[in-house]
């Protein structure tokens, strides 16, 4: 096949060009580096097959020749990134979505958006199924990203079913990995930060809001599988093992041997109390579950951030 992959210079999106890659594929890597980075796909620039773009997606999108799948990955997607470009947020929901759409119905490729948890706003049924409609607040500063998402669902299945076009929804929990940005706000990247530095672990409110974390190359492996499959409804791809943020805390201290004090925090406005994805239609679609350990992705960040964003030796 030949993809396009919107916002491929991002954290997802950028293992999603290698997956798709290393799987024989060419790949078409679009993004406007508002909150992608060159670094994360520069080790792929003069190989066979993949192509950037700088591109805003807002904008007319054109990509001469063939595409056989869209993969729409364009957006901020921390709270830090968000709230900075609330209104480009928004735009890259809506706007953005429409492009991805269009040029996937023109070229008759799938389209696979990239949805999120999120969507479940501060959930009231625990752990969350693709049945539950969220408790999201549309006017509050998450409601940038959560009701652009919502929209973006809303806009790919009114393709799906107005147009005929092949589609896909893939609901995103907290994954993390390697290229992530050690600013981004979200909470492997700052507690891992702070326990290579040699600082105190910032908790927001008591840490009792539990989040599952998913490895990312266990994420990428259920977006290919879904890809692949013959299901037009949204799917939940995520770790249902669930840990409250002051016992993640611990852990962290734990792989790392023993580590800084805790210090709380205010907690954020609309923060989740608890995020956990019920999977049970990943299993029975796709046959996937998460395989890699908490504390090995754990070391695997962690050399990431050593080598790279820390300058710190290895471990």
């Amino acid at each position: 096949m030949r993809v396009l992959i919107t916002g491929g210079a991002g954290f997802i999106g950028s293992h999603l060009c290698d997956r798709f890659l290393a799987d024989g594929h060419q790949v078409v890597c679009m993004d406007n580096l508002l909150t992608g980075k060159l670094e994360n796909v520069e080790h792929l620039f003069g190989r066979d097959g993949f192509t950037f773009v700088k591109h805003d997606v807002t904008n007319y999108m054109h990509v001469p020749g063939p595409v056989h799948a869209v993969l729409h990955f364009a957006s901020p997607a921390s709270p830090v990134d968000y709230l900075r470009y609330p209104i480009q947020t928004l735009k890259v929901g809506s706007l953005g979505t429409h492009k991805a759409l269009g040029l996937a119905k023109d070229k008759g490729a799938k389209f696979l958006l990239a949805s999120t948890s999120e969507c479940y706003g501060d959930p009231e049924v625990h752990p969350q199924p693709e049945t539950y409609w969220g408790n999201v607040n549309p006017v509050g500063p998450r409601g940038v990203y959560d009701e652009a998402k919502r929209f973006a669902e809303a806009m790919t299945m009114a393709y799906h079913r107005h147009h005929g076009l092949d589609t896909r929804i893939v609901r995103i929990f907290n994954t993390y990995g390697p290229r992530m940005r050690l600013g981004d706000g979200r909470v492997v990247p700052a507690f891992l930060s702070q326990v290579l530095r040699g600082e105190a672990l910032a908790i927001f409110g008591d840490g009792s809001q539990t989040r599952s974390f998913c490895f990312v190359s266990d994420l990428v492996e259920g977006i290919v599988r879904l890809l692949a499959a013959d299901h037009h409804d949204p799917v939940n791809i995520g770790n249902p093992e669930e840990h409250s943020i002051l016992e993640f805390a611990r852990i962290v201290q734990q792989v790392f041997g023993g580590g800084p004090e805790i210090r709380f925090e205010p907690l954020p406005v609309d923060d989740p109390k608890v995020r956990r994805p019920d999977i049970g239609k990943a299993r029975e679609l796709l046959g996937w579950s998460p395989v890699v350990s908490l504390s090995e992705g754990l070391r695997r960040t962690a050399d990431y951030f050593r080598a790279t964003a820390l300058g710190l030796p290895p471990a």
